[in-house]
């Protein structure tokens, strides 16, 4: 993320090295992220996250929305794909919106989930496409006219927006595993990891991103690496907490659970039973939109302590002091996943304290 955009506009009491994302959960309602994105600016959080679904959350009116209600806050996409829109729309897309919003705005793309894509027939996301798209991107923000290229993203004759352009836009990447951790380190400017990663999971790929960023002859001080921790504490409902701790984790099991179980070193033997119970293959859809709280807490009992634990949970003091502790750990900044800004609230008041005299 631009550290010129941070001396210039953040607000004097804005936590820079906290986020959070609008629309947490999927809500019904759209219109949601207005609110929730002057909520969030109002608590000092320092970047706003978005990310597509197929539904209601399309990320060109959403981002547009949230730059608009807002005035020191980032937006930031975490994530898209970099497939679904055409290189020229995308390019427009975020040159607008870094122009709109005074450059407060951060693009974000990531692999996807495979199987969706699969049924969707898009094509499948390699990290030679991704690397290849964000150097289109470069070029394109910067004035250059591309002829004929043919290359990892696709085939184009002629890519061009603006002769007059000189856009230094920061682009965000949404990184798993060990290829894709290097990509954000050796060609974005800032990576997110995957929510529930265990602590050793998280310094491992603090690292990794560091090394690559180094390699390739660049600062590594300057990619900010955003640790995305399940934030839920106690002062909400059981119900709504299950929805957002077990419900969440048992979703991404459903979709890439082989993926975050190797990332983590966790059992696979675990993945196989949850996978095969009959009440998680009676599911019709993802289990944190359409588990009932009887179904969540029959699932709470087949995950094991260790994989809920990469999460911030229990009073608003003890969530503050662990997202500190993913600071220790070595990120740079932290997504409190999961939680309204309102609900959030009391852990930000936490957290501000940790710091606060004596």
């Amino acid at each position: 993320m631009s550290d010129r955009y941070s001396a210039a506009m953040a607000a004097p009491n804005t936590l820079d090295e906290l986020g959070y994302y609008l629309l947490a959960g999927g809500p019904s309602d759209p219109s949601v992220v207005l609110e929730e994105a002057r909520q969030g600016e109002g608590l000092g959080l320092g970047t706003a996250f978005l990310s597509e679904r197929f539904n209601i959350k399309e990320l060109g009116a959403l981002s547009g929305a949230a730059c608009a209600v807002t005035s020191t806050m980032r937006i930031a996409l975490a994530t898209t794909n970099h497939n679904l829109r055409h290189p020229i729309v995308f390019a427009s897309w975020a040159t607008t919106l870094h122009r709109l919003s005074g450059g407060r705005f951060m693009p974000g793309i990531g692999r996807g989930i495979v199987p969706l894509q699969q049924a969707y027939g898009i094509p499948p996301i390699t990290t030679a496409q991704m690397e290849d798209f964000v150097g289109l991107m470069r070029r394109l923000w910067h004035g250059e006219v591309i002829f004929g290229h043919d290359g990892p993203a696709g085939s184009w004759p002629v890519l061009h927006l603006d002769a007059s352009f000189d856009e230094d836009i920061p682009l965000c990447l949404v990184a798993f595993g060990p290829e894709s951790l290097a990509l954000g380190g050796r060609a974005f400017d800032a990576v997110v990891l995957h929510t529930f990663f265990s602590e050793e999971t998280v310094q491992r790929s603090v690292a990794a991103v560091k090394q690559a960023a180094e390699e390739a002859g660049r600062d590594p001080s300057a990619i900010k690496v955003w640790s995305c921790l399940a934030t839920v504490g106690d002062h909400l409902d059981e119900p709504l907490r299950l929805r957002k701790t077990v419900g969440r984790l048992a979703t991404y099991l459903q979709g890439y659970g082989d993926l975050l179980v190797a990332t983590n070193g966790w059992n696979r033997e675990v993945l196989t039973r949850f996978r095969s119970d009959s009440v998680v293959a009676s599911m019709s859809g993802a289990i944190d939109a359409v588990a009932t709280d009887d179904e969540l807490e029959y699932f709470a009992d087949l995950l094991p302590d260790e994989w809920l634990a990469a999460s911030a949970t229990g009073t608003p003091e003890r969530c503050a002091e662990r997202v500190r502790q993913e600071l220790v750990l070595g990120a740079d900044r932290v997504i409190l996943h999961g939680s309204t800004p309102n609900e959030l609230a009391p852990v930000i008041e936490a957290y501000r304290r940790l710091d606060a005299p004596a």
